[in-house]
């Protein structure tokens, strides 16, 4: 398959440099940029750059960093982020963009579930045949002390990666007992997503597939039952 880096579109501006909002529950920073995967369907660049860790001002802070485990600095900032605490109390993280399995170590996976990174994701973009790779991070993750529950699965939806491989690899989530997010091509967001590599039924389909197996796998039954 090519890789064509897509072009920035000028009506959805991407997001770089340093970042550091808050309100009164929770707080977003970014603080390390760049990713040396050059993916296709991506706007992240491929230079690193590492920022200064902001002042932590709340107990929830999400962390919008596209690959901060390929920096060979991530583990020191995993267990820094671990060691601070805001208003007296320690502080629970969330990576909103995942992380890449690629880059995960038995002492990363340790350091995360210390430092409190909870609602853990892992983008498994590519084919079904990476699915040792899967594998074996999440065997990283389980014995770090994290439950199938607490981890997602992010796959890339009405991309060149076809439906029926996307249908292949939630079926072994399910033997994982893992969750999946279904993530559509530029950046669309449901109901509103115009079919580009797939079709709308299979779009469609696809998302029921995932809600039904969320439910499965948080209830352990089906609650439409």
């Amino acid at each position: 398959m090519t890789q064509t880096r897509l072009k920035e579109k000028a009506d959805k501006p991407y997001s770089y440099g340093p970042y550091n909002r808050f309100n009164d529950e929770e707080q977003w920073i970014r603080i390390t940029e760049g990713c040396p995967h050059n993916c296709p369907y991506c706007r992240e660049p491929t230079e690193f750059k590492v920022f200064e860790i902001p002042e932590l001002v709340r107990n929830k802070v999400k962390i919008m960093d596209m690959n901060i485990l390929a920096k060979p600095e991530a583990l020191n900032i995993i267990k820094d982020l671990g060691s601070r605490k805001a208003n007296g109390k320690v502080i629970h993280y969330e990576f909103i963009c995942g992380i890449d399995y690629r880059f995960l170590t038995k002492e990363i996976a340790i350091a995360l579930k210390e430092a409190r990174v909870e609602k853990l994701r892992i983008a498994w973009d590519w084919w079904y045949k990476d699915q040792f790779k899967i594998r074996e991070a999440l065997k990283l993750l389980f014995k770090a002390g994290y439950i199938p529950e607490a981890i997602t699965i992010f796959m890339i939806c009405n991309w060149k990666i076809p439906y029926s491989e996307n249908c292949l690899k939630t079926d072994l989530c399910k033997v994982w007992g893992v969750k999946v997010a279904d993530c559509y091509f530029d950046n669309q967001i449901s109901p509103n997503i115009i079919p580009i590599h797939w079709k709308e039924n299979q779009i469609k389909d696809f998302r029921k597939r995932c809600r039904k197996h969320n439910q499965l796998i948080r209830f352990k039954y089906d609650p439409q039952i």
